[in-house]
Parts: C-alpha cells; structure tokens; sequence
C-alpha cells in the first residue's frame, strides 16, 4: 500500500454552479434542502431532462483584454473565480511564493467546446463566422490559457480531462508537485459547461433522466446534468484552522468506456488508496460524498463498496440532487460540500431519494443530518474507470 503523505492545507476554495454564486449560497442551499436543478430551458432542440444551469452567464463577457477566450465556459470561470475574494487570494499567493513556484492545474471535461459547437451551427460558407475564428477557444486548454493569463502564473500550467474524476486529481496532481519540490502552491480550477454535446451525448447513451436525478433510489433513471466551477488554493503551509488534504488514491481499472467495474474494483483500489496516504482506516472515516449519478449501475456499484469497507458509523450521501452531475468540476464542487460539511458540521442528505435501493448500507442518509465531521472523502468516479477519491481534514484550533 502507498506510504503516508504529509498534509497539504487548503488556504481557500469557492464554487460555483445552480446553487448559486460562493460557498454562502452553497451552504444556505444545504442547510434548506433546496435544489438548484430545474427543467431543461438551455436546448433548442427539445430534450426533456432537469439541468443545474448557473445563471447570468448570457448577460456576462469577459473583460475586453481576454476577449480572446471569450466562450461559455470562460465566462463561468471568469464569474466563479471572483466568488468569495478567490481571485485575490490567489494573487496574494503568486506574489507571495513568486509566481514560478505557484502551479496552475485545471481540469475540464469538454473545455470550450461550446464555442466550437456554436462556430458549426454558424457556418459561412465551410468557415467559422468571424467572430469564432479565434484558435484559444477551439483547444481542450483553453481554460488553462484563459486562467494563466488572467493570473500571471509561470509555473506548471496543465489540463486534466478525465472525464468525471478530473478535478479530484488535481488535488493529487498538487500534492505531489508541492512534495516533490516542484512548487509551493497550487491554484486549482474545476470548469464545465453546459453544450449540446453533452447534453445530447449522454442522452444518446440512455443515461439522462427525464426528471430530476434520484441517486441511489430504487427507481433512479439517470443522470440530471449541471454546470459549475469551482477554486481551491493548495499550500504546502497554513495556518491551524486550514482544512486539510491528508490523502488521495487513484485507480485506472479500464473495465469498460462507460460502466464501472462489476465489482467496484477500481473505486475500492482508489479508497484503499486516499486512506493508506492518510493513514487512517475505515472507521476514522465521518463523512463520504459519493459519486453517486443516480445511474442504475454506479450507484449500485458504489453503495456495495461503501457496505462492504464501512461500519454504520459513517454516514454518506450524493449531492447530484442539489447541483447535478457537473462532469469534470463535480470532483471540486463536492470537495467544497466535504469542507462544509466539516467546517458547519453538516452531513447533506441525499436529495430525491425516497426508496434507497436494496443493496444500500446503513451509511446513507437521506435527509441532512448534524454531525461532528472531522474526516471527510470524495468519490469522484469517471468513464473508462478512471477513480479518484480525496480524503480531508478539518482544521484544527489554533
């Protein structure tokens, strides 16, 4: 099993997505039970599904000096990356460790490729209409370029497109750079939008619910599809009431393009792993945000590890309910509701499951619940058994 890692401290983090604009909205959603999903109004070819769309991103644009990255996944990282005071905070850090010592690790799915779409519905002739002929939107780096500039870092600038366990790797991705010497910090973003490739993409794949997503409920149909971007700001010090990355554990199984292994082998090889670098067995474990798509084959696949490896003690839940499944950003949005959940000792339930499926243990909770969350994991679980699961801590008084 892998050795144990130093803690890395999370200086500060933001998100958002259909709950709404910062970790304060996101809290108010939780504590409320209120979801931010909603009938399908992006398509304009009718698709009946529930989305988490974030809204004013069509009345926003990009100042006139990034005019070049303009698309709909640029501007939600422009609007996310001001929530909370992110964006300076993040400047503090460049200046602080010197920005050749500060790593900038996005992590996307499809990128800009909403502006590509576009570009293709607007044909002039067999080109891009003129105001798409721009190449920094057409690259699955975009985000990345868009970002780098937009901060001033020099440091390691890198794209991970893993499909849904995107954003949890990045988290480990800086924790080995920070170790190895590499960098001192590291500005993580987790950006995905709504296009019509995805939407019309999983729907051919028969795994988009006609309603609102049910995860781990008897009668889940699919997945209800959302946008979000989230921010973290990883530091190899803090201060003592910094939360924490103690651990992270990845798995590549290959099982299958778009069903997890039978036996949820690579998620287990994945906890096994957040745990050993962490140090703590199964029982330390408080809280578990779990994958959990509200797909007939995830959801069972998950709930049987989570049975197999925890006691009743531990409770977890899925929050697609409240924001959808935001793909490459849902690792780092869920790594926020884990800090909620630590910092407010909150446990979110598991909204619109009204009738867990019978392979489901004791660990689920359906409703919120108060709890004293001192150790927190993340599933992240993407096509192609690409796994990732983080393991946190809260911070501890000073």
């Amino acid at each position: 099993m892998p050795e144990t890692i130093d803690p890395v401290y999370i200086t500060a983090y933001t998100a958002t997505s259909a709950l709404g604009r910062g970790v304060g909205d996101h809290l108010a959603a939780l504590r409320e039970e209120r979801s931010g999903l909603r009938n399908n109004d992006f398509t304009h070819v009718p698709l009946t599904c529930a989305i988490g769309r974030v809204d004013g991103l069509e009345q926003r644009a990009l100042p006139d000096a990034f005019a070049a990255y303009e698309c709909r996944n640029n501007r939600l990282a422009w609007l996310g990356i001001e929530a909370d005071g992110f964006l300076d905070q993040a400047r503090a850090a460049i200046d602080r460790c010197g920005a050749d010592r500060v790593a900038l690790l996005v992590a996307t799915s499809t990128s800009s490729i909403g502006g590509t779409e576009e570009g293709y519905t607007r044909l002039d002739g067999e080109r891009f209409p003129a105001d798409l002929l721009r190449s920094a939107v057409h690259t699955p780096h975009s985000l990345g370029l868009f970002l780098e500039q937009l901060l001033g870092t020099r440091g390691p600038c890198l794209t991970t497109a893993t499909a849904c366990s995107s954003s949890a790797k990045i988290f480990a991705q800086a924790e080995r750079m920070i170790r190895l010497g590499i960098i001192d910090a590291a500005i993580l973003a987790g950006v995905d939008s709504l296009c019509g490739s995805v939407l019309f993409g999983f729907n051919a794949l028969e795994l988009v619910a006609a309603e609102a997503c049910r995860p781990f409920d008897i009668r889940r149909r699919g997945i209800s599809i959302g946008e979000a971007a989230g921010f973290a700001l990883i530091e190899r010090q803090g201060a003592a009431g910094k939360p924490r990355l103690i651990g992270w554990g990845e798995s590549s199984d290959a099982h299958h393009m778009s069903t997890p292994h039978p036996q949820g082998l690579g998620a287990q090889l994945a906890l096994e792993g957040a745990l050993a670098r962490a140090g703590l067995g199964a029982e330390a474990v408080d809280y578990i945000n779990l994958h959990g798509t509200a797909t007939p084959k995830n959801d069972e696949v998950e709930a049987g590890v989570v049975a197999r490896v925890f006691s009743a003690r531990t409770r977890a839940s899925s929050s697609k309910g409240w924001t959808g499944h935001t793909l490459g950003a849902a690792g780092i949005l869920e790594s926020t509701v884990c800090l909620l959940a630590m910092e407010h000792g909150l446990i979110p339930g598991t909204l619109n499951c009204a009738e867990p499926d019978p392979v489901c243990g004791p660990q689920i909770a359906l409703r919120n619940e108060s709890a004293d969350v001192r150790i927190a994991l993340t599933n992240s679980f993407g096509f192609g058994g690409s796994n990732c699961t983080l393991a946190f801590a809260r911070g501890v008084p000073a």
